[in-house]
């Protein structure tokens, strides 16, 4: 008889259109952002959403040169 596996995470709560992204980054570079979130009473998501809307931003300016 095949056992239930359960896990103690919630789902998370879909803060407005949002959808998930996995990606993968170097275990010191999430830390850092990890901590900078803390510091700024910020959610890392929000942090690494800010820094791709910065980085396309400088993208589209580049390619339109």
């Amino acid at each position: 008889m095949a056992r239930e596996v359960t896990t103690k995470r919630k789902k998370r709560t879909p803060v407005g259109d949002r959808i998930q992204f996995l990606t993968m980054m170097s275990p010191e570079i999430v830390k850092q952002i990890k901590h900078a979130a803390v510091e700024e009473e910020r959610a890392a998501w929000d942090i690494m959403e800010e820094a791709a809307t910065e980085w396309l931003k400088r993208r589209k300016a580049k390619r339109a040169s």
